[in-house]
């Protein structure tokens, strides 16, 4: 899910795929979701920080298929954030697919720097984000296919807002996420991004990448409501801080070279409020992000 959304969520402000410690997260869940954190961040760091080449970095990734393969076959794992792990995948049967699934998308930012099409980014969404989503079901019991399907929508509508974020801090790194068949539909090079300039052609461009992130967002929503609790809570505030940096990606006609996109206490007020209001009523209809009316579902 997207980082600075659950940058906000969390104490510990590292890896924000999904809330780690939020106070509004049930008490018995917040161990495994620590354990599941720790993973995560750890193996993201090998694909991110440092200077190790790149043959370093997955051959971290591979000890740790090493460590999940070795758990399934029942043995012990002499490692701290396995250790952790461990009982937590017994006793919420947590599927070793969707940990291997997270640390395929880790090798692959290790190897992969630009994306040709949608499709592929979409299929990087489904290793890198979708997991997250899954895994937070299986904690909460649930099963239900309708609402696996909310959550992937919800996951890589949020991985893709963060990529619209972090397209200087991408570049920065020689990553870019961003289709490169629709940006040479718009005539953006990488030249461009490089010099953060945001004319004419690149507010079309973004406008078209804010409204399908959106409108994705839009259709996992309903996974809001149909969550009870705490855990429903959380994840209304989730999807509403998601419409809320839509909405300043917006208003900036996509320049986040000059402002990266945050959540400020304004922005708090009106999510808390409205992940409250939202279960006890009918949700109002949605509007589109370039509409600019209020009441629209990128969080006006």
């Amino acid at each position: 899910m997207n980082k600075e959304i659950q940058r906000n969520l969390m104490n510990t402000g590292h890896y924000e795929n999904f809330p780690v410690g939020s106070i509004f997260m049930p008490a018995r869940l917040r161990a495994p979701i620590r354990a599941i954190y720790a993973f995560a961040r750890t193996a993201d760091d090998f694909a991110d920080e440092g200077d190790d080449a790149a043959e370093i970095r997955l051959g971290k990734l591979a000890a740790y298929h090493a460590y999940l393969h070795a758990l399934e076959r029942g043995e012990v794992v002499d490692h701290p954030i396995f250790k952790a792990l461990a009982p937590h995948i017994r006793q919420f049967d947590l599927p070793y697919s969707l940990f291997h699934d997270l640390l395929s998308a880790f090798e692959q930012d290790c190897t992969k720097t630009r994306y040709a099409h949608f499709g592929e980014v979409m299929d990087y969404c489904k290793r890198s984000a979708n997991p997250i989503g899954r895994l937070l079901l299986k904690l909460y019991g649930d099963d239900d296919a309708k609402h696996q399907a909310w959550s992937d929508g919800i996951c890589s509508a949020l991985q893709l807002i963060n990529f619209l974020q972090d397209v200087a801090i991408d570049w920065q790194k020689n990553r870019i996420y961003l289709p490169q068949d629709e940006m040479a539909k718009f005539g953006i090079s990488e030249r461009q991004i490089a010099e953060g300039r945001t004319d004419a052609l690149w507010q079309q461009f973004m406008k078209g990448q804010i409204e399908r992130a959106r409108r994705m967002l839009q259709a996992g929503a309903p996974l809001g409501r149909a969550l009870h609790g705490r855990i429903g809570f959380e994840m209304r505030l989730i999807i509403l801080g998601g419409e809320r940096i839509l909405l300043q990606l917006h208003e900036s006609r996509g320049d986040m070279f000059q402002q990266r996109p945050k959540l400020g206490w304004k922005d708090w007020l009106n999510m808390l409020w409205r992940a409250t209001y939202t279960r006890k009523s009918r949700p109002r209809a949605a509007t589109s992000c370039a509409s600019g009316k209020s009441g629209g579902s990128c969080g006006h």
